[in-house]
């Protein structure tokens, strides 16, 4: 494993760890009923830089911005595995029935590909938070019944190429039902897919979150990365660098690992770049 990957995925691994702290401590906030400590507004302590008290500084109310940038992790992981849990099962189904069956069937898949891919995007994700209601459900169903068109042109490719292979003949000649033919036999085969896709889709899907809420129609109430920046940006000219630049840094840190990720995940498992090797 290369020295890069190690290091992508030791990021990966705080950035869960980070997730997991403040998902504790988001929920342990809301059972006692009390005021999270990254909410807690300290006016004296305001616009502080980097110390020993505040390792990250803090923002315009006195709130630690390192507690902040790890609740903004938590929140990343909550779009990111939500949206691909509405996003990846969509498409491989979808995928699976246009390039198993073809014809009308497939027809259909490729029409509702075309339909949802020529919406914009953006404007339909705020649509549908609109609809839902401004908060993570909005972004979930927003960003998860946006995104999954990728995921389906993949899968129904790969499924056609399988379709008519010697394993999928053989099936049907032991006169297989067609859903155990395409779950239990052609599914496994196109598995590696579905994990690329995943790595691919989570960044995507935490960067699209991040332009919501700094759009302010995201979370509320909570520090999303994206509204992070938001409240930054205005402060930067009084000299306040600390919260932009972390929150940046942190943006692009999970970005970059969940791409190296993929990249190398395809490298080892995609059949065609392994008989190149």
């Amino acid at each position: 494993m290369r020295l890069s990957v190690r290091l992508c995925l030791a990021a990966l691994a705080i950035y869960a760890a980070a997730a997991l702290f403040g998902e504790v401590q988001y929920r342990v906030a809301r059972f006692r009923d009390v005021t999270p400590a990254y909410n807690v507004v300290d006016t004296s302590a305001r616009y502080q830089p980097p110390s020993a008290a505040h390792w990250l500084g803090t923002d315009n109310l006195g709130r630690d911005v390192g507690l902040r940038l790890i609740q903004g992790a938590r929140i990343a992981f909550h779009v990111g595995i939500m949206t691909s849990l509405i996003a990846i099962p969509l498409g491989v189904v979808l995928g699976l029935l246009g390039g198993y069956f073809g014809g009308r069937v497939d027809s259909v898949v490729v029409w509702l590909c075309a339909t949802v891919a020529s919406m914009p995007g953006l404007l339909f994700i705020l649509a549908i938070s609109m609809v839902v209601g401004q908060g993570l459900l909005g972004i979930y169903m927003g960003i998860g019944f946006t995104t999954w068109v990728g995921v389906c042109r993949t899968i129904r490719a790969e499924v056609m190429k399988h379709a008519d292979r010697a394993y999928v003949q053989a099936a049907r000649t032991l006169g297989y039902s067609h859903a155990r033919i395409m779950f239990r036999h052609i599914l496994p085969n196109v598995a590696h897919i579905i994990l690329i896709q995943f790595s691919i889709r989570f960044p995507a899907a935490v960067s699209t979150e991040v332009f919501i809420s700094f759009l302010g129609i995201g979370v509320e109430g909570e520090p999303s990365w994206g509204i992070m920046i938001n409240n930054a940006r205005l402060r930067l000219w009084q000299g306040v660098w600390w919260e932009m630049t972390f929150t940046t840094l942190a943006i692009f840190t999970l970005v970059l690992a969940f791409n190296q990720l993929a990249d190398y995940l395809r490298d080892r498992l995609d059949p065609a770049l392994r008989s190149e090797r």
